[in-house]
């Protein structure tokens, strides 16, 4: 049985994280989703999301965050390890966590062989 849970060791949390990816990374895009890419010397990836406030109010944004979050903890699985993602929303109104399933892991690892280049 997977492990669905979405513990902190799976989050970027502090602030040198953040500048770490967005100084030092490669990115993919497709449709509503940009996604960040970093090494992170773990053996697991670890989820970043940020949500302009071009998108809407805080309503909005959290419904966006609410359906990365989950978007990731359900294919955590299939994203390639050791990476930190950080995933840039574009669009508004957000898809749907079907959408997202599928795109998340397509632009993480689009994004992680372009680092490994």
């Amino acid at each position: 049985m997977s492990d669905y849970r979405f513990p902190k060791r799976y989050r970027m949390r502090t602030m040198a994280d953040f500048r770490r990816v967005f100084q030092n990374h490669c990115a993919a895009r497709e449709g509503p989703l940009t996604v960040l890419v970093a090494p992170n010397g773990l053996d697991h990836p670890r989820l970043g999301v940020s949500v302009s406030k071009k998108l809407g109010k805080a309503v909005a944004r959290n419904r966006w965050k609410r359906l990365i979050r989950e978007a990731f903890r359900l294919s955590r699985q299939r994203l390639p390890p050791g990476v930190d993602l950080m995933v840039l929303a574009r669009e508004n109104p957000p898809p749907m966590l079907s959408e997202l399933l599928k795109l998340l892991p397509r632009l993480a690892h689009r994004a992680a062989r372009r680092l490994n280049r």
